[in-house]
């Protein structure tokens, strides 16, 4: 469950952020490489922010 709600929070920032990029500031790249940089390096590292946020909030596995 967790894995799924990582990768739902990521697409929606994703998605938000290049929506925010095309209407807003060309500035909202910038948290579109940030989750892209994250996502990339949780996939050497296994070591993910939200996902240990989201451990302590009580989110099961």
């Amino acid at each position: 469950m967790r894995e799924r709600v990582v990768r739902a929070v990521a697409g929606f920032l994703i998605t938000a952020s290049v929506l925010l990029a095309v209407f807003v500031n060309d500035n909202w790249l910038i948290l579109t490489a940030f989750v892209g940089l994250n996502l990339l390096q949780s996939s050497f590292t296994k070591f993910c922010p939200l996902e240990i946020i989201l451990k302590k909030s009580g989110v099961e596995k």
